[in-house]
């Protein structure tokens, strides 16, 4: 019986240009930066932040009172600092705000992505893309005040409206008629901050659907429709979820809306048409300026808090695109 040898399998090497190098070099550097910054921005707000953390606990998180004992006179140390610090009801604003925004933004997104990219008129395609990818960068101050002035008015309108036909289920429920400055609204401002980046990422990722995937429904007989459900938005959805969450960054961490839009209460309170609420961004903004010692190490604390809660979300985020991203 002849015995075949096996050939020995060759090892592949890869040879980099002197260019190759150069590029490799300059991306490493950026990533390596880029941890850097985040791992230099988290350990000075965790050591800034300890003491408050030592002394409160798990109450800063959970508690709804913001005392700050500030008042004693120079050089008095005989009396005991009585400041109490916990942001329990901001961060649930934080979030009930930015789901208000995301339930807007979302849908909206999805419909001016997909607009631009297939129905849109080709002599007006390029101008909208300009004009979204320039919306996108608008700093949040300035759409934060236009938002408040055109979506105020917008927002109680349709808040009386959920108010009068919704006012049996406890968040639709208010003792005071302040739809003004309530959640709700807050939330269609900030949905119109989140927009135009939502917009901007997934009618990106939309344009990248193969054209031959398109083409082979047509040929099958299926509309433009059928090719966009059963397509382009499948291909599309991983890009979608991460500009999504990119807005959802966005709105969490959004000061001078909310700070002009709600009055901060520390209470828990789910009722989005209240005039109560507030988030952890704008109240930072609030107290820094007048802050004690003790209180920028709590303030400072919040920042560590939404830090945190943001690279969660991000974490989940990664997550949901690396699950719904088609594989080849």
């Amino acid at each position: 019986m002849t015995t075949v040898e096996t050939p020995t399998p060759r090892e592949m090497t890869v040879i980099y240009s002197r260019a190759d190098r150069i590029f490799r070099g300059i991306v490493t550097a950026g990533a390596l930066t880029s941890l850097l910054l985040l791992g230099l921005i988290a350990s000075f707000l965790i050591f800034r932040s300890a003491g408050t953390f030592r002394e409160f606990g798990i109450n800063f998180i959970t508690g709804t009172e913001w005392f700050s004992d500030g008042f004693r006179e120079v050089g008095d140390e005989s009396r005991a600092d009585n400041s109490v610090f916990s942001i329990g009801p901001m961060i649930v604003g934080s979030l009930v705000v930015a789901t208000i925004a995301m339930l807007f933004a979302i849908p909206l997104s999805i419909g001016g992505a997909l607009y631009i990219e297939f129905y849109a008129p080709r002599s007006i395609y390029r101008i909208l893309v300009a004009m979204l990818d320039l919306a996108a960068a608008i700093p949040s101050l300035i759409f934060g005040l236009w938002g408040i002035e055109i979506f105020t008015s917008f927002g109680v309108r349709w808040a009386t409206f959920l108010n009068d036909r919704l006012g049996f289920i406890p968040i639709f429920s208010v003792e005071f008629e302040n739809f003004g400055r309530s959640p709700f609204v807050a939330g269609c401002v900030l949905a119109s901050l989140v927009v135009p980046i939502t917009t901007s990422v997934a009618r990106e990722v939309y344009s990248r659907t193969p054209r031959d995937l398109i083409d082979t429904c047509y040929a099958l007989g299926g509309s433009k429709w059928g090719a966009i459900r059963s397509v382009v938005m499948p291909y599309g959805r991983s890009g979608v979820i991460a500009g999504a969450m990119l807005g959802l960054g966005r709105a969490l961490g959004e000061t001078v809306a909310i700070y002009l839009m709600l009055n901060l209460v520390f209470t828990y309170s789910y009722e989005i048409l209240d005039s109560t609420g507030g988030n952890v961004a704008s109240m930072i903004a609030l107290k820094f300026g007048e802050a004690t010692d003790k209180e920028i190490s709590a303030l400072i604390a919040s920042g560590l808090v939404l830090f945190v809660i943001t690279l969660i979300v991000n974490m989940i985020a990664s997550n949901i695109v690396q699950r719904t991203t088609p594989r080849a």
